[in-house]
Order: structure tokens, then C-alpha cells, then sequence
């Protein structure tokens, strides 16, 4: 595993309206069978359309499609019950090969554009290439969901589009927040995000006043940490430093990060750790400023 996870480019002129995001999640599109493009070097073929050319220079997951690979649910307005999907190759077919990825082919995250009702879930995936998962929407609103995979020999990736779930909305505001309480549990976050510069992170994990020094590992590590930047939801899957069972990373209260943002902005960070066999989700807002910094585009801090 990456020992040092970095947070991914975020840069560029994206709307922060809603719309805007759904019109850049959507704008690369299905691409045809002679849509092209080296997996694992990212270099695409003479047959490559305009709209995936420009998805390479977006940051991760704000478009369906990338080097010919696409995105695509089986219904965009989910009922409550099973979420289906299908990842398309440059070949125009659903791919059924994929690397693992800190224990899992894909990671599915789903989230409303508000930064609500934030799901990381693992879907399966039949012998057809068909993924699902059992999925609810708690609420009214648009949502995105973001496919994390690395199809099998490539590059990793994150696409993502757009969801819907009909009825009364009613949009949630997040102030800064560096300490969360989830089910007991409190969770401090210490350390800033400053542009263009790597900065410590550490979150703190604790039960009734007492450290938690036992944290199980979940995924292969002791918490993940997805960050999204507020407005435009560009995204980032991190892990932390140091694994399970090398001999130097305690098992808490302690979860430290190496993240690094090019952009100012207001960012939605997602903990995810496991304590009881239990997995639970600490949520954070962090507001950094700075200058803004060229970064890797794909999504990936790992």
C-alpha cells in the first residue's frame, strides 16, 4: 500500500451551481466501440471523442466517461431496494475484469449534492458485468454517485453521474467542523489544509472519554478518508499512513493522513472506520485558502 495518500488535483473552472455539475458529469457521454485509449498510460487512441479527451482534464469523478471507459446505472432515479450499473471498455462492452483495490474491485460512493447521506458501499458484480448493490436514497434531491475502480492492467479512475430522487427538498448547510460524534463515538480531527502544500491530518478516535486503541482493520487499513470539495464534488479517495500488521502503525486513537489540495475551496472530508465490527463515518468541514497548484487529475490520492 501507499504509505503517503495525497489528495488529488481540483482545479479548474467548474460551475458550483448543482446544474453546472450535472451538465460536466454528464458532458463526456457514452462513448461508441471506436472510442479508444490506452488503460494504462492514459494516452488515447486516433479514435478518441472530444468529450473524453476533455474528461482526462477534469479532476476525479465529474465525468461518466474516461479512456473509454463509461459509467452508465440502469435507472438514474433509483427506487429504494437494489442500485445497478454497468462499467463499458473502449470495445462498447461491459468489462468484468478488474484489479483489486484495497480489498475490493470497485468502490461504490454515493452522496447528494448537498454533501448529505453519504454511502461507501461494495458492490457485486455478476458474470455479465452487470454491479448492484442494495441502495437507498434517504431523501429528496440530486445526487452523485462515483465509481473508484482500476480496470484490470490500467490506470485507477473515478467516474460518477448523476442521480435523482423526486419529492420536497431541502438542501443541508455545513459549517467548519473538525469534531464529529457518531454513535457514541467522538472523533477529532487536528492539522489544516493549506494550497499547494502537503499537510498532516490526524483524527482521533474515542468512546465515552476513553481512546480507542483497538480500531479493526476495514479495507486494509485503520480508516479511509473520501473528500470532496463543496460546490462541484470533485473527488478524492485517500488512505492513511502506514497498514495493519507492519510492526510500526498503532491501532489508534490516531488515524493520520498526508493531504494535499492544490486549490482554495471548502472541502467535505468522509472518515470511515471500523470499531465492535461495526463501520461508521465521521464527517468534517475544512475550509483552506492558498494559491492553486497543477495536480494529477484522476481522482486518486493512493
Amino acid at each position: 500500500m501507499n504509505t503517503t495518500a495525497r489528495l488529488a488535483a481540483f482545479g479548474g473552472a467548474l460551475a458550483l451551481l448543482a446544474a453546472g455539475g450535472f451538465a460536466v458529469g454528464n458532458a463526456a457521454g457514452p462513448v461508441s466501440a471506436a472510442t479508444g485509449g490506452n488503460a494504462e498510460h492514459g494516452t488515447p487512441h486516433e479514435g478518441t471523442t472530444a468529450g473524453d479527451a476533455a474528461a482526462d482534464d477534469l479532476p476525479g469523478g465529474l465525468a461518466a466517461s474516461k479512456d473509454g471507459y463509461t459509467f452508465t446505472v440502469a435507472d438514474p432515479t433509483p427506487a429504494p431496494g437494489r442500485f445497478s450499473f454497468t462499467i463499458t471498455g473502449p470495445a462498447g462492452k461491459p468489462v468484468t475484469a478488474f484489479d483489486v483495490e484495497h480489498e475490493k474491485r470497485l468502490h461504490l460512493i454515493v452522496v447528494r449534492r448537498d454533501t448529505a447521506g453519504f454511502q461507501h458501499v461494495h458492490p457485486e458484480m455478476a458474470p455479465d458485468g452487470t454491479w448492484s448493490v442494495p441502495l437507498t436514497l434517504p431523501a429528496a434531491g440530486s445526487y452523485r454517485a462515483f465509481a473508484d475502480f482500476a480496470p484490470a492492467g490500467g490506470r485507477p479512475m473515478t467516474l460518477g453521474v448523476d442521480l435523482s430522487v423526486a419529492g420536497d427538498y431541502r438542501p443541508a448547510s455545513h459549517e467548519t467542523s473538525r469534531t464529529a460524534e457518531v454513535d457514541g463515538y467522538t472523533v477529532q480531527l487536528t492539522g489544516d489544509l493549506a494550497a499547494g502544500k502537503t499537510s498532516p491530518l490526524a483524527l482521533a478516535v474515542s468512546r465515552n472519554g476513553v481512546p480507542v486503541t483497538d480500531l479493526q482493520p476495514y479495507l486494509g487499513a485503520y480508516g479511509h478518508l473520501v473528500a470532496l470539495r463543496e460546490g462541484d464534488l470533485a473527488y478524492l479517495h485517500v488512505h492513511p499512513e502506514g497498514e495493519p500488521g507492519d510492526g510500526k502503525t498503532p491501532a489508534g486513537p490516531d488515524v493520520e493522513f498526508a493531504a494535499e489540495v492544490p486549490s482554495a475551496g471548502t472541502y467535505r472530508l468522509f472518515l470511515d472506520f471500523k470499531h465492535g465490527d461495526v463501520v461508521r463515518t465521521a464527517e468534517f468541514t475544512l475550509t483552506t485558502g492558498g494559491v492553486s497548484a497543477q495536480a494529477p487529475a484522476d481522482g486518486h490520492g493512493h
